[in-house]
């Protein structure tokens, strides 16, 4: 799967708002930084000149095949477009959310019974998918970004299944500016989507780890547990 060298090259998958942000962030920390919108680059030239410098604008299939951590950073109902060959034994990051003003009414992206991430892994079958960037919005990622060690440095929780890639993306978030609270294996990054205290949260590390802890006991939690328990009981029972 994701393979374990140093990360040198990111490539965002998106060049919205977050995009835009998460691509300044990451020149800013030293990485090269390939940014792909939807179809022709010339589209998206411009912008990226203007508001991300040193960014290159590409196809999104130049942006995955470069990039030793991708970024999708498009609407999640468009998961399905991102280009999944280019992917392959990949470290993905996914810092989508479903909402239903863009993405429509999509039962398969509001399931209880799991992750959005874990929707976008098994799609993504031969790549690595850990859920991070998701839940902070692209204000407070750019106003927030702090020096590793400063006094009042807000956190990015992360989520995903495989320890070096895990560990590999809280490195990439150390690097941008935020500290790191582990959130649990990809199921458990329903705990970031929206619906959830996390989602929107602009808090130090302690803070949200103290959240993400508490969400079972949550409205949005409980549903979460019951659904998901209902499903196990009538797996036992088939």
């Amino acid at each position: 799967m994701a393979e374990t060298h140093r990360v040198k090259t990111v490539g965002i998958l998106g060049a919205g708002k977050l995009g835009v942000v998460l691509s300044q962030l990451a020149l800013r920390a030293g990485y090269d930084v390939y940014v792909a919108g939807s179809g022709n680059p010339a589209k998206i030239k411009l912008a990226v000149e203007v508001l991300a410098p040193g960014a290159n604008a590409v196809y999104a299939e130049e942006a995955a095949t470069k990039a030793d951590i991708i970024i999708l950073a498009l609407p999640l109902g468009k998961y399905r477009t991102v280009p999944k060959s280019s992917l392959k034994n990949k470290l993905v990051i996914d810092a989508m959310n479903y909402w239903w003003e863009v993405d429509g009414l999509r039962d398969d992206l509001t399931d209880p019974t799991t992750s959005s991430s874990e929707t976008v892994q098994k799609y993504l079958s031969e790549s690595t998918v850990i859920k991070a960037l998701n839940h902070m919005g692209y204000h407070d990622l750019l106003d927030e970004a702090k020096p590793n060690k400063s006094a009042k440095r807000k956190a990015i929780a992360i989520a995903g299944n495989q320890h070096r890639a895990m560990n590999k993306v809280e490195q990439f978030v150390t690097s941008l500016g935020f500290d790191v609270v582990i959130a649990g294996s990809l199921p458990d990054g329903i705990r970031l989507e929206p619906g959830s205290e996390v989602f929107g949260a602009n808090v130090d590390a302690r803070t949200l780890g103290e959240m993400i802890e508490r969400f079972p006991l949550t409205e949005r939690g409980q549903k979460v547990t019951a659904a998901r328990n209902h499903t196990l009981a009538k797996s036992f029972n088939t």
